[in-house]
């Protein structure tokens, strides 16, 4: 909670000016009523017109002054607390930004996505509200205390009953409610990760004819929300029924003792009228509070949430001590490298090494699960080795600014991934300051010239959120052009090829091969046909290298490698 304050202090001064305002209209709206009895006791009863117009003016220069500081206040309070909103937001996304893969699967893309958005909104509102109310309201209510108390200390007796009615009820409230505000946000993700999971994978719900498995899916989650909020909205919807009774009992007292004191001389009318609005003043601060009451519980939930991601610290630091760059470039090296995912029985890898360097084409197969693409993704540093070493040019990744080692690095992972912009502007994500000349040649290459040409606008045709107006294959070429307009030292291709067609593979590969001279490849490949001409073939089985060398030698020396080949070629293919 402790780091959620400190984002505050920026504000402090806006906050103390506020505090300010809202002092002066507390005492204004608690000087009225006493400006109100002198009118009745003084000005109407002895008929003093002159000293009605006086005390009535009074009293309009100081409605005025509270209207003035209730209305900056406000003002204030609303951009203080969307503010504070707006920069807790930027903290939170900017210290996701420097999660690895393992903080994304502990805490959940529909988690995070909620805590972000509804948790951040809860909080704010919760500060406008304390901004608007936290002085206000305890000041009114001691402040009528006192007031009322001086007026009739005998008639204060019945505010004695009726204040502490009030706070046990309110506490009643809190305590049924707060366990309830908690499990309303985690529902909360649940909706969000089916809703999520509906939208991304709709083609497939619809492929495979499972909508009405999915409505029921949706359904579940959104009844279990559903059943939780009415528990929490029932909860609350007796606070103000049960306070406005207090209330009305409060002033029926009021009315029905003091106009006893009255008859008996020992009351005066004007007293009565300021001592029962004293008494709606504490009633509707006690009002102000219990709403506090009830939305900081939940506010409290949501703020122990972003909490969380906030004080999560990633697995993978930036290196203190950075080493001095080499002249190598593009030299990739595992040493005795082995990977376990956090929980899992066996690693996911196991004494990997091997090592590649600039204008080799180092190729990784493997069955499904044998570790292909968690061996890329240890490279860049997307996971931290259990043991062993992989060096970049001659430097542990350890040792290396993430910045700097992801520089060396063109990566076109397993799932394209595109964004909402131009085609231009997707290749480009790349290089920021790629020509449209560099753009086009990447295109040329990774065989999407043609497809482009064919779209409404070229290269400024409009790309759908994550790529859904072109084809998978289509998605791949320009994942590739992307890397390649980088012309970085090391390409990494996570099973890159596997949507495309034979001879678009082919065409692409032999483009390719003139333009990575000069770099290191590493290409996880599912088909045969993509690895037989690289330089290095390595073979995984259950996260152990099977095999390594090229497709002759293996194809004598590795069984695993030989079934591979088998299930894909025909005999006279192999032959």
């Amino acid at each position: 909670m402790r780091k959620l304050l400190t984002y505050i202090k920026p504000y402090s001064m806006p906050i103390v000016f506020i505090l300010g305002l809202l002092f002066i209209q507390a005492l204004t709206d608690l000087y009225m009523p006493t400006l109100m009895a002198d009118i009745i006791d003084v000005g109407v009863i002895k008929n003093d017109i002159p000293y009605i117009w006086k005390v009535g003016g009074f009293m309009l220069l100081v409605a005025a002054l509270g209207t003035i500081c209730s209305v900056v206040a406000s003002y204030l309070s609303a951009k203080v607390s969307m503010s504070y909103g707006k920069d807790l937001r930027h903290h939170v996304f900017s210290h996701v930004q420097e999660f690895s893969l393992q903080e994304f699967d502990q805490v959940g893309t529909a988690s995070l996505i909620t805590r972000t958005t509804n948790d951040i909104t809860q909080v704010q509102m919760v500060l406008n509200m304390i901004l608007r109310m936290m002085v206000t309201a305890p000041l009114m209510a001691i402040g009528g205390i006192i007031m009322a108390h001086r007026k009739d200390p005998e008639l204060a007796g019945v505010l004695w009953i009726a204040v502490p009615a009030l706070f046990l009820v309110i506490g009643l409230v809190i305590w049924k409610g707060v366990p309830l505000f908690k499990l309303v946000q985690v529902k909360l993700d649940a909706v969000n990760r089916v809703l999520r999971e509906n939208l991304t994978g709709v083609r497939v719900i619809r492929s495979f004819n499972r909508i009405n498995y999915e409505k029921k899916r949706f359904n579940i989650a959104n009844m279990d929300l559903t059943e939780t909020s009415i528990k929490v909205n029932k909860i609350i919807a007796t606070l103000m029924p049960a306070m406005m009774l207090i209330m009305n009992f409060t002033s029926i007292a009021i009315i029905w003792f003091g106009a006893l004191r009255i008859d008996n001389g020992h009351m005066q009318v004007g007293d009565l009228m300021a001592f029962l609005q004293y008494a709606m003043q504490i009633m509707f601060s006690m009002v102000m509070l219990s709403m506090m009451f009830v939305l900081i519980p939940r506010a409290s939930a949501s703020a122990t949430r972003i909490n969380e991601v906030l004080e999560m610290k990633p697995i993978i630091k930036e290196t203190e001590h950075q080493e001095a760059s080499t002249e190598r470039k593009g030299f990739v090296e595992f040493n005795d490298v082995t990977f376990s995912y956090p929980g899992a029985e066996h690693p996911a890898l196991c004494n990997i090494s091997f090592s590649a360097g600039p204008g080799e084409v180092t190729a990784i197969i493997g069955g499904t699960g044998s570790g292909k693409s968690t061996l890329i993704k240890m490279i860049p540093r997307f996971y931290e080795v259990d043991s062993g070493s992989i060096l970049v040019d001659g430097i542990d990744v350890r040792n290396m600014r993430l910045a700097d080692l992801r520089e060396k690095i063109g990566m076109v992972p397993q799932k394209a991934v595109l964004f909402t912009g131009t085609v231009a502007e997707n290749i480009a994500f790349g290089k920021e300051d790629a020509t449209q000349e560099e753009i086009e040649h990447a295109a040329k290459i990774a065989q999407a010239e043609e497809f482009i040409a064919n779209m409404k606008d070229g290269y400024q045709s409009e790309i759908a959120q994550g790529g859904t107006n072109v084809s998978g294959g289509q998605k791949q070429r320009l994942s590739i052009a992307r890397a390649l307009v980088r012309k970085p030292e090391i390409y990494i291709f996570d099973d890159s090829f596997s949507a495309l067609d034979f001879k678009t593979d082919a065409k692409l590969r032999a483009a390719l091969k003139p333009e990575i001279t000069d770099s290191t490849v590493l290409l996880v490949a599912q088909r045969v046909t993509t690895v037989m001409d690289a330089d290095r073939i390595i073979v995984l089985d259950e996260g152990n290298v099977a095999g390594m060398g090229t497709h002759h030698e293996l194809m004598d020396s590795c069984d695993v490698y030989r079934e591979i080949v088998s299930s894909q070629l025909s005999e006279e293919e192999i032959a």
